[in-house]
């Protein structure tokens, strides 16, 4: 009986896959808010209480971006950042 690797867990990464980091996404964001001449702040802030990607641009894929980063982790990351932990 040849020896097969059925009964191994294979790991996959897909191409593009890179880890983003939310402190990226975030000043990503924030600028393509800011070009297309709205509030970032408060356009941001509406994003992370609804959770509605509504109130992310499209410009520079800035939507698409942002909401491959979970919520909670942008949160924490803020959360971090304030208190300069």
């Amino acid at each position: 009986m040849s020896e097969n690797n059925y009964d191994k867990t294979m790991m996959f990464k897909a191409t593009g896959d890179e880890e983003l980091n939310p402190k990226d996404v975030l000043v990503a964001v924030y600028n393509s808010l800011e070009e297309k001449g709205y509030n970032p702040i408060n356009q941001i802030v509406g994003y992370l209480l609804s959770g509605d990607p509504a109130y992310i641009t499209s410009h520079n894929d800035a939507r698409t971006l942002i909401k491959k980063i979970e919520r909670d982790d942008l949160m924490e990351e803020l959360v971090k950042k304030y208190l300069g932990k």
